[in-house]
């Protein structure tokens, strides 16, 4: 329960403030060229708290804390009398339209950027990416990529951190399948070349896939094989286990840690395991029942075996694995620029290969995901927490200006139709585009939902 709860107010939190950010983009740019703002709120629903400024703007507090909202004059909505008149959003010109539309999305981005600016004058801390084992039927191993090698570089692009590497790698997966990289295994360079099938790559762009379908793993700190949790409804309950039990050995195998207990339970063939068990010092035997799923990383389904256990939190890395990049607070702007450029640059590219079928649309997250996102980020400590709230901010950004009818860039688009033509768009034909974008959200938020309650009971 502490656990949801963080994960509820983190969520709160995020979407508070980067929906706030947004909602203060607009109106800022609208009040600097001279719209009538009517009300800018934090929050939905009834007010808590109400001020009416001198400027006539109504500042408020709402009920229901999910982000906020401005409201500018508009003849379309009600009528607008006396000096204000010439202030509503209809009857300013169409380039200060479009400019208010855009001031959102350019508050997120700017939000992101001031965020990795603060961040890379604090030090941002990053683990290497080294390579840790390496499945031997494998694409990477076929590859010659070897446990201990760094990857330094995914095609023209320098990597120096996990992070990097793998938005690289999976660009590159996501566009012709051909993974060119650096290698270094202490000072030993050398390339390797990854060649994905076609018919695999959209495969293993569903969440957390890529690196397993490839064959290979990021080198982590050993974790024991100490149960972190066990599923109440699950297999391992049911024989059982209990968390704190520390596993020795499966099927007379003895196992030394977590990977290699997981290692054993996967790829378990038999209808029943026997596990040696040590419960605060008293040794125990347990036959475990595994669950048998489709294993979807197999282009076969071949089925994998589950008890529904977890590790315990993994220990820290080790200083040979970690960097920490560091910059002054003019070098930083430049720092914070290129990586919200790269972030936005990978986020279209990757939305475009999602609507053109080359990604999983697995990947579109609702809002437990989010919440789980933001939930274990807010458990790494407020530097991770706020790096999260810029990768969001940025991801916020990019779908307003979609060109859905209810979404800023759908608006922009009627507002560009109108600069062209001379006219506004009929009012039959706006009406009905607003119509099909709220279809079209609702469909989207069907998909968020269902990816997230399928993740979670399968």
């Amino acid at each position: 329960m502490t656990l949801i709860l963080i994960k509820v107010v983190a969520f709160l939190v995020a979407v508070s403030i980067l929906i706030s950010t947004h909602e203060f983009g607009h109106y800022w740019v609208a009040r600097r060229l001279g719209f009538k703002v009517l009300r800018f709120s934090i929050g939905f629903g009834k007010p808590l708290w109400m001020r009416r400024g001198r400027d006539g703007v109504e500042y408020t507090l709402g009920t229901i804390p999910l982000g906020g909202y401005v409201r500018l004059a508009d003849e379309r909505e009600a009528p607008v009398d006396g000096p204000d008149r010439e202030r509503a959003f209809n009857r300013r010109p169409v380039w200060a339209r479009v400019l208010v539309l855009v001031a959102g999305a350019a508050a997120n981005f700017l939000f992101a950027a001031l965020v990795y600016w603060a961040l890379f004058m604090h030090g941002v801390s990053s683990v290497r990416a080294v390579v840790g084992a390496v499945r031997a039927d494998s694409l990477a191993a076929t590859a010659g990529l070897k446990s201990g090698d760094e990857i330094v570089r995914v095609g023209s692009q320098s990597v120096g951190s996990r992070e990097d590497a793998a938005l690289e790698m999976i660009n590159a997966l996501t566009d012709d399948g051909r993974l060119e990289l650096g290698l270094d295994n202490r000072g030993a360079r050398r390339d390797a070349l990854i060649v994905v099938p076609a018919e695999r790559r959209r495969a293993l762009t569903e969440p957390g896939a890529w690196a397993s379908g490839l064959g290979f793993e990021f080198l982590e700190p050993p974790q024991p094989a100490v149960l972190g949790d066990v599923a109440p409804a699950g297999p391992a309950a049911a024989a059982g286990l209990r968390k704190g039990d520390r596993i020795l050995a499966v099927d007379g195998q003895k196992v030394g840690d977590f990977a290699q207990l997981q290692a054993a339970i996967l790829g378990h063939a038999s209808p029943s395991i026997l596990l040696d068990v040590d419960r605060a010092g008293a040794h125990l035997l347990l036959t475990v029942v595994p669950k048998l799923v489709p294993n979807p990383r197999d282009p076969h389904g071949k089925p994998i075996a589950q008890i529904g256990i977890r590790s315990v939190p993994a220990g820290d890395y080790p200083p040979e694995l970690k960097r920490v990049e560091r910059f002054g607070p003019i070098a930083a702007v430049g720092a914070a620029i290129d990586k919200t450029a790269s972030m936005t640059g990978l986020t279209v590219k990757l939305l475009w290969r999602m609507i053109t079928g080359r990604v999983s649309i697995k990947n579109v997250s609702g809002p437990i995901g989010i919440a789980d996102f933001a939930g274990v980020s807010a458990l790494g400590g407020v530097l991770t927490y706020i790096e999260f709230l810029a990768l969001i901010s940025i991801s916020l950004g990019i779908l307003n200006l979609l060109p859905v009818p209810v979404l800023d860039g759908g608006q922009i688009v009627y507002q560009l139709a109108e600069g062209i033509s001379g006219r506004p768009l009929p009012e039959r034909v706006q009406v009905l585009g607003q119509q099909l974008g709220i279809v079209l959200l609702i469909l989207l938020i069907s998909l968020a939902c269902y990816n997230d309650l399928a993740g979670r009971f399968g």
